[in-house]
């Protein structure tokens, strides 16, 4: 009952800081399971099962505060969508799955870090559409096969390329996480037909913390300390998850 409510607690923290800058939180989700040595089987239909509920809440959040564009989000999802249904499809060996996971769960723990001082000061550059239509399509196949929603690939290219700032990034990543994940369930259950039962008690969890969060985040919260805290948990998982 301890673990019950301590992994709980992990997955409602980790959608409220995610959501509040637009994510949804499946490298967190993804975190807390791996400490609690939940099989790669229940992780990723569970990390994008949760991706989506938190993402839509987020994508409402932030769009109705005015920070989505649909001139940047379409060009990445059109190529993201079918991408992220095929990667969905894949079943990954347990070893290699640990491996992929690990990586970017470390990555993530990074943005984390670098995203305390991620605020965007020079002015928004054009969108360039074959780039975009490229970049969507590889993140959205990583998307799928691992289980995340891609937020932690598509936020940092878009601020590092100059094509958003930094409420943008967030409101055009919640939408963006939010056609990914549901890609890559969709493929997920092609290929398997079944959700593992732990998904369901999760839910709550994760749909709290992602209102809470997304309504904060788009109304300017930002928190640097829990930032660093959750990226520490990230960092400690990714490295449990490699070695293990």
């Amino acid at each position: 009952m301890d673990d019950i409510i301590f992994l709980f607690i992990l997955i409602f923290v980790a959608g409220l800081l995610y959501s509040s800058v637009g994510h949804a939180g499946a490298s967190g989700y993804l975190a807390a399971m791996a400490l609690f040595g939940l099989a790669p089987e229940v992780m990723k239909p569970a990390a994008l099962m949760l991706n989506i509920l938190v993402a839509s809440i987020a994508a409402v959040q932030f769009h109705r505060a005015g920070y989505f564009s649909w001139n940047i989000f379409w060009p990445f999802a059109v190529s993201s969508i079918p991408f992220a249904f095929i990667g969905g499809t894949l079943s990954i060996p347990g070893s290699f799955y640990r491996q992929a996971v690990g990586i970017i769960l470390l990555f993530a723990a990074y943005r984390l870090f670098q995203s305390r001082q991620s605020a965007v000061i020079d002015p928004v550059k054009p969108l360039s559409i074959p780039c975009a239509v490229f970049s969507g399509a590889g993140i959205g196949l990583l998307s799928g096969a691992v289980g995340v929603g891609g937020g932690i690939f598509l936020s940092p290219l878009l601020l590092f390329m100059g094509w958003t700032k930094t409420k943008q990034t967030a409101g055009v990543s919640a939408a963006f996480i939010l056609v990914n994940s549901m890609a890559g369930i969709a493929g997920h259950l092609a290929s398997v037909k079944s959700l593992p039962d732990a998904i369901y008690p999760l839910a709550f969890a994760a749909i709290l913390g992602g209102i809470i969060g997304s309504r904060l985040g788009s109304q300017g919260f930002a928190n640097s300390t829990l930032y660093s805290l959750l990226a520490v948990v990230l960092v400690i998982a990714g490295v449990k998850f490699m070695l293990v």
